[in-house]
């Protein structure tokens, strides 16, 4: 949280608290549906993405089970601090009703490292295809994601000596790897999955972008959007705020478009992507309805219990 409250201290310095306000006061009819309606297709595709990873590890899941978690697990990350306590909670109650703490939380795990390592692909790919004047923070954001990618894709299972790939966690890392996201069954879906996802969440991204009235080319605004949200995943931040807006003010400004521009648009798409996750809260109260009404019955059944013993 204080990483967070430390880019957002530093923006209002910086371009004052009128490109929030902004950012708020456009969030009007025809981007919230859109961001909603676009939000429940990136949700079940990532819903199913989860489905395909537990499935390879043993802890099956419906779909239809999966995508209620999963939207309530959005809503939790865009309201708590961190932006991951949506994914520790969905993989513990998932791990409860299978009976499967560990492999749940494998599970959720793997899930969002594979569509965050095909996201930093695309990106990757975006940087380097699209052309870009001298002196543009593309090339240099390109090595930085490659090398982050090298960093976490090879460089940390080759650390692992042969010790370790004997022990139990070497051969769990190489199990999972080859069963829930390599495996013929998995790997398509994964892909193809993650991909959907980040086009949709760019796709929000230029939605906010277009919100504001700036008229900027689709080639310019992908390659912003791809950064931004790279930084997104960054968990600093206070209920998703903080390096989205830092990463958008340096990114927009870097192409001439304006650092009070990138933060109007980041704050823009947080409003969208929190008023998308909405569905999820109403998940969470109807568990918790749900539980309660079960809390009396369990009660009772145990008192029977006890009565016939």
């Amino acid at each position: 949280m204080a990483g967070g409250a430390v880019i957002l201290a530093v923006l209002v310095w910086r371009v004052g608290t009128g490109p929030l306000l902004d950012g708020l006061r456009l969030t009007t009819g025809w981007p919230l549906a859109a961001a909603i309606a676009i939000t429940s297709l990136t949700t079940l595709c990532c819903a199913w993405r989860w489905r395909l990873v537990a499935g390879g590890l043993g802890v099956e899941i419906p779909l239809s089970t999966a995508v209620a978690a999963y939207y309530r697990s959005q809503f939790l990350n865009s309201t708590l601090p961190g932006g991951v306590m949506g994914d520790v909670h969905r993989a513990v109650r998932h791990g409860r009703e299978v009976g499967d703490l560990g492999r749940s939380l494998r599970a959720v795990a793997w899930e969002r490292a594979s569509g965050f390592a095909v996201q930093i692909v695309l990106t990757v790919g975006v940087l380097f295809l699209l052309s870009w004047p001298a002196g543009s923070f593309v090339p240099s954001v390109a090595v930085t994601v490659v090398v982050v990618a090298a960093v976490a894709l090879i460089a940390v299972p080759l650390c692992l000596n042969r010790r370790r790939l004997s022990s139990r966690i070497g051969r769990a890392f190489t199990s999972d790897l080859r069963d829930a996201v390599l495996a013929p069954r998995a790997w398509p879906g994964i892909l193809v999955a993650s991909t959907v996802a980040v086009v949709g969440h760019a796709a929000v991204f230029l939605i906010a972008v277009r919100a504001t009235g700036a008229d900027v080319s689709l080639a310019r605004l992908l390659p912003l959007a791809l950064v931004v949200l790279t930084a997104s995943a960054v968990p600093t931040n206070i209920a998703g705020w903080g390096p989205r807006e830092g990463a958008a003010a340096w990114a927009f400004s870097s192409v001439g478009l304006g650092a009070t521009l990138g933060v109007t648009v980041a704050v823009l798409y947080g409003v969208l992507a929190l008023a998308a996750t909405l569905p999820g809260a109403v998940v969470l109260v109807v568990a918790r309805r749900r539980a309660r009404d079960s809390a009396p019955d369990q009660q009772s059944e145990q008192l029977e219990s006890a009565v016939d013993a």
